[in-house]
């Protein structure tokens, strides 16, 4: 597993694999409980409706990567690996071009056996710092460095795992750092250890595209900038280790930085493929990565530099020794073109997923060879080791941190508002013109990936003239249930599509419907892919709903986001060839579906009002988000695009009205913070001389949101 709290344990839970990992961090409060792993239905016991979504993304990896082929030639490998890195770049939201200041602090000593610990903080982006601790050599000269990073063990850098491999390198004559990953560690929320960096909190760096497997690739470059600093580091031998979500840093950060010489991920290679079906940590998603490569390609770019990948024989399916064999099928060769077949190695231990001491004493053997030039890389005998209270290693014991320290969600709001104090203020409607074709284009093709609607396809038609339900296919492997029904008599005209992400028949929803029904018009209901009846049934985590299923899109490049655009699209092509929608359109989004509506409203014209009810008033939230969908936060739209006001902006000059929105923490608007929100398409609204056309709400009941529409 990749890591200990969401990828590893969850998958490794679902297929029955870890009946118990006791010493792995459980944070996701639904899967876990203190110290064990509970077993769960396995996947394939899912209703065909329940795995058509899965079906569906499998297949759409595999159009994108099922024909990949090793270089043949080094020149090949070379061209294929600049476009790789900068592909690699732009999918985690590009690097500083100036670094921050390191201003490094020791906070504290701690003298042992042949080593001593130092407690040391460093800046790695402004105002944003890592806690780390460096184990060094009780000798003099200058050391070989490994930088250990940790998976989602409980104490992070702190925990006796951690503990054991930074205590045995520095014994071996290794100048060690250990460190804190963002949001992790000594680096949460709070100032307690055991905080899990994933689900509804990394999800707040996704709206300004700056995906928490980025800033892990950042930070522990800056962590390599640290090394150099320090006198006893010999800055031409460094080298990276970690298990897990540890070891998924070693792959990224050892392939993207080639400072580093040697790199041993353990338990944690398999294939991007093998993800799909999986439940991985947000720290692990390369947005759009199938688009571009598979994981082999970035086991690669280590070339020439030592390779050592250690599996497990009894891990998760995703890292298991199979998987893995996959990978280095192509990694060999590309060794081969550098005529160094011997820096790649597999190694393979019966075991469970762990960095228990074999695992540890194979990584020794190999560090030894490749920063000393030492030995032949088998595996050197562990020291006597002994781990402590991660309490003792701490920089802040207790509730000591700064009350000031930057959090993964105050960053990313801290970077959002940045963001949207440059978004320009148009100043005439001719302005407005051209920034919005120019904003509805990066909408729908760099943000939600194209979602134009194709040609009417009807799968199945059946009911009464009353009340007609038909089955479409919104593309190839996905069929939507669209249901429409005539309004009570006397009848008005109008057609009114209530769109939910929890199903067709919710308690909301059926009220909203019931209201739409009452009043004459006719009324439509869409279910959306991987929603209601048809969402994956072990799809949650933590406080996102749609956590595995909207990470599998990330990893496709298709955000679920885009995916229900263009299924409302779609609905709205099958109901206007049916002349079932001939007059006023209008798209109620309850709750997070309101930014699909808004979303679809922006770019199609065919929707003629649109109101949302209770759905999220901006992407910038300094908590972990609340009561939302990790589908609606497409990565980079923020960035891209703007807020959700922005986004609101470019319905203008149809209809829109916005009822009872909630902040990130899913608290409901005031009347003065709803009104301050919305100014950005208040403005708009003003620019196109359509002011009557824009109305914002406090929460009101379904017949009063019915009554309101035109």
């Amino acid at each position: 597993m990749k890591t200990g709290s969401v990828t590893g344990i969850l998958v490794a839970a679902t297929l029955g694999l870890l009946p118990e990992l006791p010493q792995l961090f459980v944070g996701h409060p639904n899967e876990y409980s203190a110290g064990t792993v509970r077993a769960a239905d396995p996947a394939t016991g899912q209703s065909p409706e329940r795995r058509s979504f899965l079906q569906f993304v499998k297949s759409q990896a595999d159009a994108l990567r099922g024909h990949d082929t090793p270089p043949a030639a080094l020149t090949e490998w070379t061209t294929r690996r600049t476009e790789l890195r900068t592909r690699l770049l732009d999918a985690w939201g590009g690097f500083p071009e100036e670094p921050a200041p390191l201003n490094a602090k020791v906070l504290g000593t701690l003298r042992r056996d042949a080593y001593h610990v130092e407690k040391v903080t460093f800046q790695t982006l402004p105002g944003v710092w890592m806690t780390a601790n460096a184990y060094v050599p009780d000798q003099p000269g200058r050391f070989p460095a490994v930088l250990c990073v940790h998976g989602h063990w409980k104490g992070a850098k702190q925990d006796p795992h951690v503990q054991a491999r930074c205590i045995g390198l520095a014994k071996l004559g290794f100048f060690v750092l250990a460190v804190d990953a963002f949001g992790a560690g000594e680096r949460g929320i709070g100032k307690a250890l055991g905080e899990y960096h994933g689900e509804m909190v990394a999800a707040t760096l996704w709206p300004i595209g700056r995906p928490l497997s980025g800033l892990q690739v950042y930070e522990n470059q800056r962590a390599v900038d640290y090394l150099l600093t320090r006198p006893e580091v010999d800055g031409d031998r460094l080298g990276i280790t970690g298990a897990s979500g540890g070891g998924n840093q070693s792959m990224y950060a050892g392939a993207f930085d080639e400072r580093f010489k040697a790199v041993v991920p353990v338990c944690s290679v398999g294939n991007y493929q093998a993800y799909l079906g999986a439940a991985c940590c947000m720290c692990e998603v390369v947005p759009g990565a199938i688009q571009f490569t598979e994981e082999w390609g970035v086991l690669s770019l280590t070339a020439p530099r030592a390779l050592m990948i250690i599996s497990a024989t009894r891990d998760a399916f995703q890292f298991s020794v199979g998987e893995a064999q996959k990978s280095l099928a192509f990694v060999k060769p590309v060794y081969q073109l550098y005529d160094r077949p011997a820096s790649v190695k597999h190694a393979i231990f019966e075991s469970a997923h762990d960095y228990n001491q074999p695992m540890r004493e194979a990584m020794y053997g190999w560090m030894t060879l490749h920063l000393k030039g030492e030995g032949d890389g088998t595996p050197i005998a562990e020291p006597e080791i002994e781990t402590e209270d991660p309490e003792t290693l701490r920089c802040f014991p207790g509730e000591t941190r700064p009350a000031d320290w930057m959090t993964i969600p105050a960053f990313a709001a801290r970077e959002a508002r940045a963001l949207l104090d440059k978004v320009d203020v148009p100043a005439s409607k001719t302005q407005w013109l051209a920034t919005a074709t120019r904003l509805r284009q990066v909408l729908d093709q760099n943000v939600l990936h194209s979602t134009a609607p194709h040609a009417n396809a009807v799968r199945k038609a059946s009911g009464t003239a009353a009340q007609q339900k038909l089955v479409i296919a919104s593309e190839s492997g996905v069929e939507l249930e669209l249901s429409h029904t005539i309004g009570k008599a006397p009848q008005r005209a109008g057609t009114i599509i209530v769109l939910s992400l929890e199903g067709v028949a919710t308690p909301d929803t059926e009220k909203l419907a019931e209201a739409v029904h009452e009043s004459g018009r006719r009324l439509v209901t869409l279910g959306l892919r991987a929603t209601g009846e048809h969402a994956y049934a072990r799809d949650k985590a933590g406080r996102a709903p749609d956590h595995n299923t909207a990470e599998w899109s990330l990893w496709l490049g298709r955000p679920l986001l885009g995916q229900w655009v263009l299924d409302l699209r779609m609905a709205i092509t099958t109901l206007k060839a049916n002349g079932y929608a001939d007059d006023h359109l209008t798209v109620i989004g309850v709750g997070p579906a309101g930014i699909v509506a808004l979303c679809a409203a922006a770019l199609d014209e065919r929707i003629d009002e649109t109101v949302t009810v209770g759905t999220l008033a901006s992407f910038v939230s300094d908590t972990p988000f609340n009561g939302q969908r990790l589908g609606i936060l497409a990565n980079g739209i923020l960035r891209d695009v703007g807020d959700v006001s922005h986004i609101a902006a470019l319905v203008a000059p149809r209809k829109l009205t916005i009822i009872g929105s909630v902040d990130g923490a899913g608290v409901p608007l005031s009347d003065a913070a709803l009104a301050t929100q919305f100014t950005p398409a208040r403005h708009v609204y003003e620019v196109e001389q359509s002011t009557t056309q824009f109305s914002v709400f406090p929460t009101i009941d379904e017949n009063d949101i019915v009554d309101k529409l035109n």
